[in-house]
């Protein structure tokens, strides 16, 4: 082609919409903002199989149970609290939810004794508490700088009921995930009232703003938060009652975190004076000095902000990959994504024995690539499946460039303009047909938590919209251009 038909063909609104995607993409991924460290990674984010990270599988400790009565509702609830030391939340008129993991066996005494009987028993968690599960979670793994964390509930076969959750956290090691994701993050504070004894004040759930890390004049680090009024109010009656306000030093105050102790200490400095007049609503909980002490400081402030989980976890399962094999898996696929462009190119050239249609449609391939890689870069990771995705829309988009071009070829030649344009949309209805059918294929899987599937599917999902409403028109106008020649 010559330039005359290189700036025809540039001011095609189709080709410069194209031009404009490339360039944006480029853009998001290099420029905004640069990221010169990572060299041709640029900004994307690499999931747990390319990066290294880590993984954890959790069962809720919880069971959903389906019951008849004939008796009071709230009293069955209220004897099922009491008997268990749990919580129990009602789903509906025929389901209640046990925050605890108890046995069938354990629980037909407790509803025989409240008149009522177990129609039915599975393990696991309502909707409404899996929601609130991957809602906290989410916060967690934010507050981690993780923008893309993957977090699944897991429901047996035969059960309606989520009973796992499963976390990909990648970059971040197995002891730091198990800190933040693998334990429940309930937050107590307590008041020592007589020897060793202490009494409940007030849970996590109290406190409205969390501050960040901070070191004292004694070098010893902590975190400081806010409770409400009604936390506030209940924090003085406790510090009264106990006798923590006249005689702080046989009083103290405990700080505790899924049931480890991180602050246990007398009310100090004028705190005692401020008790006596009305409620506090700021306080601190030390964690130690060091790199110990800042370590826990930052986890105690996370789970502090991003409040307790429903109902508590048990690790099941956990593993691991390795930063060192996460960047050999990347060489790796970058290869196989080079080569399986080359390996394109020469089969193309094989049929059509002519440079300028096999430049064109490498070309075009590799911007529908680049497009989708800069649309990908803000909205998942990149892992080994959504790679298989990129590779194949790559062998998609050649084989509907391969449609579009033997369409509109005539006994080898290219025919008038107005066969031509007859042509080219009888080509462009065969690939609509065939991209509604690999959407809808795929549609159920990128909707579907399941961690190894979804990302192929939405990467293969946006791979065939950006080349059926954006790169076969340009293409169709510029192997038009080149074929007239």
């Amino acid at each position: 082609m010559n330039g005359e038909t290189i700036k025809t063909l540039v001011k095609d609104w189709r080709v410069a919409l194209v031009l404009l995607l490339v360039v944006g993409s480029l853009v998001g991924i290099y420029l905004a903002p640069p990221n010169p460290e990572r060299g041709l990674e640029g900004n994307l984010q690499f999931g747990l199989d390319l990066q290294g990270g880590s993984w954890l599988q959790m069962e809720f400790q919880s069971v959903v149970v389906a019951y008849s009565t004939d008796g009071s509702v709230g009293d069955l609830i209220e004897n099922l609290r009491t008997g268990l030391e749990t919580e129990v939340i009602q789903i509906d008129a025929n389901h209640l939810e046990i925050r605890k993991s108890v046995t069938r066996a354990d629980l037909e005494p407790i509803f025989a004794q409240s008149g009522a009987s177990i129609v039915g028993y599975q393990k696991g968690v309502s909707p409404f508490t899996a929601d609130e599960v991957k809602r906290i979670l989410n916060e967690k793994v934010n507050a981690l700088g993780m923008q893309d964390a993957r977090i699944n509930l897991l429901t047996p076969t035969g059960s309606e009921y989520p009973q796992y959750v499963r976390i990909e956290l990648a970059g971040v090691d197995m002891t730091t995930a198990q800190e933040i994701v693998g334990t429940q993050g309930l937050f107590e504070i307590r008041v020592q009232t007589t020897g060793n004894e202490t009494e409940h004040v007030l849970y996590g759930d109290q406190i409205t703003s969390v501050g960040v890390p901070q070191k004292d004049y004694d070098g010893r680090w902590g975190v400081g938060f806010s409770l409400t009024d009604a936390g506030a109010e209940a924090f003085r009656e406790a510090a009264i009652e106990s006798g923590a306000v006249n005689n702080p030093n046989a009083h103290n105050l405990v700080m505790i975190l899924d049931n480890e102790t991180v602050y246990s200490a007398p009310l100090g400095g004028d705190l005692p004076a401020q008790l006596r007049s009305g409620p506090v609503r700021s306080l601190s909980a030390s964690t130690g000095t060091g790199d110990a002490g800042l370590e826990d400081a930052m986890t105690l402030q996370i789970h502090l902000r991003a409040g307790a989980l429903p109902v508590k976890v048990e690790i099941v399962g956990s593993g691991s990959v390795p930063a060192a094999l996460g960047e050999q898996f990347k060489t790796t696929v970058a290869l196989a994504g080079l080569l399986a462009l080359l390996t394109v190119g020469v089969v193309v050239y094989y049929r059509y024995r002519e440079p300028s249609i096999v430049l064109p449609m490498v070309a075009t391939n590799l911007a529908e690539i680049i497009i989708l890689l800069g649309i990908a870069r803000f909205i998942i990771q990149l892992d080994l499946a959504t790679i298989a995705g990129l590779i194949a829309v790559v062998g998609t988009g050649i084989d509907q460039l391969v449609i579009i071009t033997d369409e509109v070829l005539h006994e080898g030649r290219v025919p008038s303009p107005n066969l031509y344009m007859k042509r080219y949309g009888r080509a462009l209805g065969i690939i609509a047909v065939a991209a509604a059918t690999v959407v809808i294929a795929m549609l159920p899987l990128a909707l579907m938590d399941l961690s190894t599937l979804r990302g192929f599917a939405i990467i293969t999902i946006l791979g065939v919209l950006i080349g059926i409403l954006v790169t076969r028109p340009a293409y169709g106008k510029i192997i038009m251009a080149i074929l007239s020649k």
